[in-house]
């Protein structure tokens, strides 16, 4: 387990899962108040750390089984309810506690994190971002992006990332379902030489473009 610490929030980073998976516990420093990111298979780590802080909620990425397959037994250790973009509710192995949408909130103490929807990867993808951190799922890693069905699918996986999450600032951390962390500006930097030599292939960065 790694944390990461800078004051406003300290994040426990898992690695577990039947496919090299990793799971999240933010806690707010002051309040001790706490939201688990995925549920991976094996979560023990993850849940004695848990059990030290009070869990507000389980936030999913999206419905794929190798992030879901610790859920049944962190929330029955945390009680905590269990959050993920609608779109994704029925294909859940678990029925969710809170159809979330593009844009909503989750407090835990001081930590406010937010529902950015990225489809593509699967319709209900989306990617958590608390302060200077980003936990992207399959839908953004360091060095690529995730697996889609068609290239309609893949098509809309570059747009959101373009649209959503390189429109953010440079200094934010990524924090992938699966692999290791990166800066969000190395990635962008790597996107708009890709757009610059693809453009037919791949959609620009808005903030880009207008400059």
């Amino acid at each position: 387990m790694s944390l990461l610490y800078d004051d406003e929030v300290k994040i426990f980073w898992v690695l577990c899962g039947s496919d090299n998976n990793n799971a999240y516990l933010l806690v707010c420093p002051e309040t001790n108040e706490s939201v688990v990111i995925d549920a991976p298979l094996n979560p023990g780590e993850l849940i004695e750390e848990a059990k030290k802080t009070h869990v507000k909620r389980i936030l999913i990425t999206h419905h794929h089984r190798d992030h879901l397959e610790g859920l049944e037994e962190i929330k029955k250790a945390t009680g905590a309810e269990v959050g993920v973009h609608k779109a994704d509710a029925d294909s859940m192995m678990i029925k969710p506690d809170i159809l979330m949408e593009d844009g909503d909130i989750v407090k835990a103490g001081k930590m406010e994190i937010k529902l950015i929807h990225t489809p593509g990867h699967t319709p209900g993808s989306s990617c958590y971002l608390s302060g200077s951190h980003l936990f992207s799922g399959d839908t953004l890693f360091a060095g690529g992006v995730g697996h889609t069905q068609s290239v309609e699918d893949l098509q809309m996986t570059f747009k959101n990332i373009a649209e959503k999450l390189y429109t953010l600032s440079d200094a934010i951390f990524l924090l992938p379902g699966h692999g290791k962390g990166s800066v969000l500006g190395k990635e962008k930097k790597d996107y708009i030489e890709l757009v610059e030599k693809h453009p037919e292939l791949f959609p620009p960065i808005p903030e880009i473009s207008a400059s």
